[in-house]
């Protein structure tokens, strides 16, 4: 059985960085019984307010440094926000009062906190120097494109079936699966309630079958109108028809599947990235009658990427996930081969960051496991440049141990994958951000990073920046060579004000690989 698995972010899934994910670090608060009347007040406001943050801020996760996000954020958008989870209520600007006995600290108490922020947090933040200059040009790429449009794209999901090298997209208000031959002209081939943000492909005695992940709602919310569906790609119908996997779901974001307990029959497990109180990562554990049974891995809101291996080399298949809410970081899940795992934290980040996306390779060729993570997601209450937004290389020192070696930095990235583009016998990396700095630095939004000795990266920026705003992105075998397809998102989710200077008209580029040798892939 031959397995391709796609994982496809989108931009929109998690409004991490902002509020939504900061207002349920405090969810923990409100289970708090206990006035922080035990805290006794020491005079220093500064001393007051950091001891208090770290008092009642800290119950999902570790504490958020302030240096992440500006003064203005914290004062005139997060504070307001988060003082409702204490119970405490804000009026206009800093004016904030009590409702009713429900608050968990007081008011002099919640104004220490405030002054804290307003003392200590960053006025503005400087620009990250990136380790090396872009250099600009096409590199080993040259663009093609499909027909374009009438109406604006709004490209949610761009997959490729490896099988047959069929494009697949979704478009948030076409509503349709579309497929795209060699010569890129498309074809709707089935009907979707909501559009696909991601999809995974399983061929097996020749024939393939699409697994479709269709989020239900866009706004993050505590919805549950998710679905995983599958189609069978193979067959010869004007419109397919859907085979129900599982619905109900807190926007579903991505779906990997595996025989998990070795019965012979495919289970899925889902990663739902929900709303503020909802979300999580799900087996779904197929029965002897075709019908899927329900179970919970890590139940908390912001489960945006998970991915299979043998991580312990035991024979059985494991996971590892990403999440991009509240307690982000990375997941190792060790299957414990009674139908359940054992997890185990890897990697963790502070809550601002916006884990977007995240792969397992070996990078360094020493036999152990690497994570080129990215993080990005930016909209929302803190619609401002970060410097540690970008793409990260942290190397396996053995025994699941992580440790950062390269960082990057891009403004909104978004995802990366790491493969040798150009043939050479090393990993590169493709990146796109779809928050990128539009206004001052627009050919972030894609970089291609070619790596010409141990973890040293040339960048190149390719001048495809006029062409479309790229969320989505997946590779193409073409004769030997990997190409890159690039979604476009065309309109919305601005963090600057700034004229549309892109194509809003063309669901995807394909950047074809002009290397000189074919990969053996």
């Amino acid at each position: 059985m031959k397995v391709k698995r796609v994982f496809v972010y989108i931009f929109y899934l998690s409004t991490i960085i902002t509020i939504t994910a900061l207002s349920t670090i405090l969810n923990g608060c409100n289970n708090n019984t206990a006035r922080s009347s035990s805290y006794q007040l020491t005079g220093d406001d500064v001393v007051d307010g950091k001891n208090l943050v770290q008092l009642h801020c800290t119950g999902c996760h570790s504490l958020v440094p302030i240096n992440t996000l500006t003064k203005d954020v914290w004062i005139n958008h997060i504070l307001p926000d988060m003082s409702s989870k204490l119970g405490i209520y804000n009026y206009v600007g800093n004016q904030y009062y009590l409702k009713d006995s429900s608050n968990v600290i007081s008011l002099n108490e919640w104004s220490k906190i405030v002054t804290y922020y307003e003392k200590l947090a960053p006025t503005e933040f400087s620009a990250a120097k990136p380790p090396e200059a872009l250099q600009k040009g096409w590199s080993i790429f040259s663009l093609k494109k499909p027909a374009e449009s009438t109406a604006t794209a709004f490209t949610t999901l761009v997959a490729v079936d490896p099988f047959s090298n069929t494009i697949y997209t979704s478009d948030l208000q076409v509503r349709k699966l579309m497929a795209w031959d060699k010569n890129l002209k498309s074809k709707a081939i089935a009907n979707l309630q909501t559009t696909a943000v991601a999809a995974d492909f399983i061929n097996n005695n020749h024939a393939t079958q699409g697994i479709f992940t269709s989020i239900g709602a866009l706004e993050d919310a505590d919805v549950f109108l998710g679905k995983v569906t599958t189609f069978n790609l193979g067959e010869k119908k004007d419109t397919l028809k859907e085979a129900l996997v599982a619905s109900g779901l807190a926007r579903p974001v991505n779906t990997v599947y595996a025989d998990f307990n070795k019965d012979g029959l495919t289970d899925f497990v889902v990663s739902c990235d929900g709303g503020q109180n909802s979300g999580g990562l799900y087996l779904l554990t197929q029965t002897s009658n075709h019908q899927y049974k329900r179970s919970k891995l890590k139940v908390a809101p912001g489960a945006i990427q998970a991915t299979i291996g043998d991580f312990n080399n035991d024979g059985w298949p494991d996971l590892m996930a990403l999440f991009g809410k509240s307690d982000e970081g990375i997941w190792l899940m060790l299957n414990n081969k009674k139908g359940g795992f054992s997890s185990k934290n890897l990697l963790r980040f502070p809550a601002v960051y916006g884990s977007s996306s995240f792969q397992v390779v070996d990078f360094n060729k020493d036999g152990q496991l690497d994570i080129v993570y990215t993080c990005g997601n930016n909209f929302g209450n803190s619609r401002i440049l970060k410097p540690y937004h970008g793409v990260y290389i942290f190397l396996n020192q053995g025994n699941f141990k992580f440790k950062q070696s390269y960082f990057y930095p891009i403004n909104g990235c978004t995802k990366a994958i790491a493969a040798d583009f150009n043939q050479d016998g090393k990993l590169d990396i493709a990146t796109i951000a779809f928050f990128a700095d539009l206004k001052n630095n627009p050919a972030e939004g894609f970089i291609y990073f070619e790596q010409d000795k141990p973890l040293h990266f040339i960048p190149h920026a390719l001048p495809i920046n006029t062409y479309g705003r790229w969320k989505t992105m997946d590779t193409i075998n073409h004769n030997g060579k990997l190409d890159l397809i690039l979604g476009n998102y065309a309109s919305g989710f601005k963090i600057q004000d700034i004229p549309t200077t892109w194509n809003k008209n063309l669901p995807f580029i394909l950047l074809e690989n002009k290397s000189s040798k074919p990969n053996n892939l």
